[in-house]
């Protein structure tokens, strides 16, 4: 499995000259990421972007560590016999045209599947985008950098069996700064499916939690559940396919037996699996996870400028039975040592709409500090005249208590400025309470695990 993500020699067969054709796109990813040990392999060209081409890939002498079977459906079991003839550990196959199309597709697939039986070959895909490392620069994608961003690095690994919504969610991270260890596109999943990756993803280093696209395993039901179970770290899935309609196209789409979505939400919460949604629970999870501390318990205190904004953030938390205690009398009085009266520490706590970076730093650190709460809500609404830049400041030094702080902001492109400070200091902020809550609930659940 490591060939696919650290390898020293990389073959695009199918690269191409034509800068439209998904060859040249791949292959050009390679030679920008700066890869040295290249090769080509094309029957009609002598070298593309410089770089010797190959009419086989038994013509290279070199070993290869990974190769990327970019050719027609008809022509990959000819190459994929090539390659296990020539050893290579770790193969992707993007060609579509196999289990998706139906009984033919699937009778070819399955002559895939005989062929690399005869060795040591791994194949992710057919049917899949397949790889973005970070990290490594492995890039099988067929989309440019320009019309799709790739994300810097960080510690969330994702999983999709769907190129389109994985490529769009790599795009999105990319756009919000979020930073990802490991983006894979499995496609079909003929060899390599879920089970795999997330035994591997559970050892990986750079990886600190697993987010899940899955219309239906590929694998054994009971197997994968295991391994989910056995791992650490948290994972976050995204069941598609739980309509009649959406098992339909799950199944033209990547051959995938949606299955009943009960029986899949039930196995997913027995087995310490996070099922959201929506793909923007999906994020929102996400980067909670990857950059927050599991919380110790379920006292959440809330933080606001905005009083509407407070209530909503407590309705939501109540709706989860999330704690809201109101602060000790200790407590409210260090508040109000240094706040004017009329300041509501009710819990949400209402700095009021003339609140500065003071008050929001007296009210963090001391509720942080202190043993009542273990997570806290902070809503900053950065359109109050009297709230300067310091509160981000202040924000980023709390870190420091080790507990959970996640913010609610919302605006124009001031408060976005503002918000992308945060964001890039580690500190998660969603445009609504609710989804702050949940995102916050999320951590308090995987911490109970």
């Amino acid at each position: 499995m490591q060939a696919f993500f650290t390898p020293r020699s990389v073959a695009v067969i199918g690269a191409s000259r034509e800068p439209s054709k998904l060859g040249n796109i791949i292959f050009s990813n390679f030679v920008a990421s700066g890869f040295k040990k290249l090769y080509p392999i094309n029957p009609n060209a002598d070298e593309i972007l410089g770089i010797k081409c190959y009419k086989s890939i038994l013509e290279v002498k070199e070993r290869v560590d990974l190769a990327i079977i970019v050719v027609p459906a008809k022509i990959v079991p000819q190459v994929l016999e090539e390659c296990v003839k020539k050893k290579v550990p770790s193969t992707v196959i993007i060609s579509s045209g196999f289990s998706e199309t139906g009984e033919e597709g699937a009778k070819l697939e399955q002559q895939l599947r005989q062929i690399i039986a005869k060795g040591n070959t791994r194949v992710i895909g057919p049917n899949c985008i397949g790889i973005y490392d970070a990290y490594s620069q492995v890039d099988t994608l067929f989309l440019s950098r320009e019309r799709c961003g790739r994300p810097k690095k960080g510690n969330i690994s994702f999983i999709s069996q769907s190129g389109a919504v994985g490529s769009t969610i790599l795009d999105v991270l990319y756009s919000k700064g979020i930073g990802i260890s490991k983006f894979i596109s499995y496609g079909n999943g003929m060899d390599v499916n879920e089970t795999d990756l997330i035994e591997f993803l559970a050892k990986d280093k750079t990886t600190r939690v697993i987010i899940a696209y899955l219309e239906g395993l590929k694998s054994d039901g009971r197997k994968f559940l295991q391994a989910a179970k056995k791992v650490k770290k948290p994972i976050i899935v995204l069941k598609a396919g739980k309509s009649e309609k959406g098992c339909k196209a799950a199944s033209s789409h990547t051959g995938s037996l949606a299955g009943s979505s009960r029986i899949y939400s039930a196995a997913f919460k027995q087995f310490g699996m996070i099922e959201v949604e929506n793909w923007e629970e999906l994020l929102d999870y996400a980067l909670a996870f990857s950059t927050q501390p599991l919380p110790k318990g379920n006292r959440v205190v809330i933080i606001t400028d905005g009083g509407g904004f407070g209530v909503l953030a407590a309705d939501e938390a109540e709706r989860l039975d999330l704690t809201i205690p109101e602060p000790s009398q200790n407590l409210k009085k260090k508040l109000l040592a240094s706040m004017p009266s009329y300041v509501s520490l009710q819990n949400p706590i209402d700095l009021s709409g003339d609140a500065d970076a003071e008050r929001y730093d007296l009210a963090l650190r001391e509720c942080l500090a202190s043993k009542e709460y273990d997570a806290a809500i902070l809503i900053t609404l950065f359109q109050v005249p009297t709230l300067d830049d310091r509160v981000i400041d202040y924000v980023i030094r709390a870190k420091k208590f080790n507990k959970p702080i996640i913010v609610c902001s919302v605006g124009s492109s001031f408060s976005e400025e503002r918000n992308k400070k945060l964001m890039e200091a580690g500190i998660p902020v969603y445009p609504t309470p609710e989804r702050a809550v949940k995102a916050l609930n999320a951590l308090i659940r995987f911490s109970k695990k």
